[in-house]
C-alpha cells in the first residue's frame, strides 16, 4: 500500500477589503463575483477547498468589522456586527489581482441575499484563509461529492489537477439548469444528480450514487462536501462498509439543516 502524504498549511490571518468588479448568474442559483482592490495584492489560497470568510454590510448597511483583542476577535460594543460567512475562493489570478467566488443563490441568508443584489463598486471584507489542506497528488483516483454548495471547491479541484489524474465527480443540484461547464486536464466523469424539488435535507441521490459507484483496482482518496450529517453518513459508509482508511476520506459538512452556520456556500 502507497503512502499517502497529505499537508497542513497555516497562514496569517489577514483581513482585506474589497470590491465588486462584476457579477454573472452562471446557473439559477449559482452567482458567481469578482471582486478586486490594492488590498488583495499578496492573498494566497494553496488549496482547492480552502475556505474565507466574507463580511458582509449589517442590517443598516455598515460595515463593522472585528479587531483582534485579548481574546480573539472583537467587535465594538452596542454596533449590529457585520454578518460573516465562510466561502470558497474559485480562483484567484495574481496577475490581475482579481478573486473570484460563486454564491449558491437559496433565497435567504446574509450572504445569499446580498449576492443576488451586489453591484459593481460596493466593498465588503474578506479574512483568511486561516490555512489549507493539501491533498497528496499520488492516489490512483478521486473521487469527489457534493451538492451544490461544493460545487466552487469541485470545479476548482477539476481545474487545478494535473494531466493523468483520474476522477471522478457525483454532483447533486436543484435542477438541471444548474449543471455547471467543467474542464479540467485531468480524465474525469461527472454524474449530475438533479432534485427536481425534491429538498435537499430529504435527498438521497448522493448517498444512492455513491453506494452504487465502481472503481477500478487502486487507491482511491474521497473528497466529500454536503449538509452536515449527510457528509457524515457517508464518511461512515466508506469506512464501515467499504473499508476506506480514514486518512483517504476527507468530509465536511458545508451546512446544517437546523440551526445557524457559518458556513453559508
Amino acid at each position: 500500500m502507497t503512502r499517502h502524504e497529505h499537508h497542513k498549511i497555516r497562514h496569517s490571518v489577514v483581513l482585506r477589503m474589497i470590491e465588486v468588479l462584476r457579477t454573472t448568474r452562471i446557473t439559477p442559483h449559482m452567482q458567481r463575483i469578482v471582486f478586486g482592490g490594492a488590498e488583495l495584492h499578496g492573498f494566497l489560497s494553496a488549496a482547492p477547498d480552502d475556505h474565507v470568510k466574507l463580511f458582509l454590510p449589517n442590517t443598516q448597511g455598515e460595515m463593522v468589522l472585528p479587531k483582534m483583542g485579548p481574546n480573539g476577535p472583537e467587535f465594538p460594543v452596542g454596533v449590529a456586527p457585520s454578518p460573516a460567512r465562510d466561502y470558497t475562493p474559485r480562483n484567484y489570478d495574481p496577475q490581475s489581482n482579481e478573486l473570484t467566488i460563486d454564491f449558491v443563490i437559496h433565497g435567504d441568508g446574509p450572504a445569499s441575499t446580498w449576492a443576488e443584489r451586489a453591484k459593481p463598486g460596493e466593498h465588503i471584507a474578506i479574512g483568511g484563509p486561516r490555512g489549507s489542506f493539501v491533498t497528496a497528488d499520488d492516489f490512483d483516483h478521486y473521487v469527489l461529492i457534493g451538492d451544490e454548495t461544493a460545487l466552487p471547491a469541485i470545479g476548482r479541484r477539476l481545474d487545478e489537477a494535473h494531466a493523468g489524474t483520474r476522477m471522478t465527480v457525483l454532483a447533486e443540484i436543484p435542477k438541471k439548469a444548474d449543471r455547471q461547464p467543467l474542464g479540467s486536464q485531468a480524465d474525469f466523469h461527472v454524474t449530475w444528480l438533479e432534485r427536481d424539488g425534491l429538498a435537499a435535507t430529504e435527498s438521497r441521490l448522493l448517498e444512492q450514487a455513491l453506494e452504487k459507484l465502481s472503481l477500478p483496482a487502486g487507491d482511491t482518496f474521497y473528497w466529500i462536501a454536503a449538509e452536515s450529517r449527510r457528509a457524515r453518513s457517508m464518511r461512515q459508509y466508506l469506512a464501515d462498509k467499504r473499508g476506506v482508511p480514514k486518512d483517504w476520506i476527507r468530509a465536511t459538512g458545508y451546512w446544517q439543516a437546523n440551526g445557524d452556520d457559518d458556513e453559508d456556500e
